[in-house]
């Protein structure tokens, strides 16, 4: 049995995805994530924090640890790449989909979605190049990171970045991310931090707030 939609919120939905179709939102800060790909040990605690704080099933993950192994004997490399939705600047999901459920904030930049609104159609999962959009086989919808919006408001930060024991990955805004000139632990004094590592898709494509401490093989040259 097909669910039934709140008009009034359809009808908000609607209205708020035609304003931004037509103008990018702009937010007063965009807040991003920063990932330590070196000292990163690949633990998962911040997969299995996600997966608990959004109550989500077997197959979803919104955030996902990516192992990168490579080289010939004696020059070999291994290395984690810590991976969730960028909340890009100009996403790719949010034009793609026919209900209004995924929107950007115009206070910090995060790209929410209102799951209640989703109607399974999966498009928004085939124009992410991040992988960012989920499918819940239990519930027939789609889901995403929404860097724990609540938290954000009450002064807190997300489950996945109180969660790492390393102190890898960590929030802040954008642009002093990139410079690296926001005060966290996930980098340090010597770090320069960058906005792609390798088999990255090309942040030209929709420019994801995300910023890399990356491994001397993960580089992009």
């Amino acid at each position: 049995m097909a669910k039934k939609l709140d008009m009034k919120q359809v009808k908000a939905a609607l209205k708020r995805k035609v304003a931004q179709t037509r103008e990018p939102v702009k937010p007063a800060v965009q807040i991003g994530f920063v990932h330590h790909n070196v000292d990163c040990i690949g633990c998962r605690a911040c997969e299995i924090a996600c997966k608990d704080k959004n109550g989500l099933p077997p197959g979803p993950r919104f955030r996902r640890v990516m192992y990168v192994e490579g080289g010939h004997y004696p020059d070999v490399f291994a290395y984690k790449v810590n991976m969730s939705c960028n909340h890009c600047a100009e996403p790719a999901c949010l034009p793609t989909c026919p209900t209004g459920a995924i929107w950007k904030r115009e206070t910090d930049g995060i790209v929410d979605i209102d799951s209640t609104l989703c109607i399974g159609c999966r498009r928004c999962e085939a124009a992410c190049p991040y992988g960012a959009p989920q499918w819940d086989p239990t519930e027939q919808i789609v889901k995403k990171c929404n860097m724990c919006v609540d938290e954000i408001e009450a002064g807190r930060k997300p489950y996945c970045v109180m969660a790492c024991m390393m102190r890898v990955l960590d929030i802040g805004p954008i642009d002093k991310l990139w410079a690296g000139t926001h005060e966290t632990k996930a980098i340090g004094p010597n770090d320069k931090p960058v906005r792609r590592v390798k088999n990255m898709a090309n942040p030209e494509l929709t420019t994801p707030s995300i910023a890399f401490v990356p491994h001397g093989k993960g580089r992009v040259d």
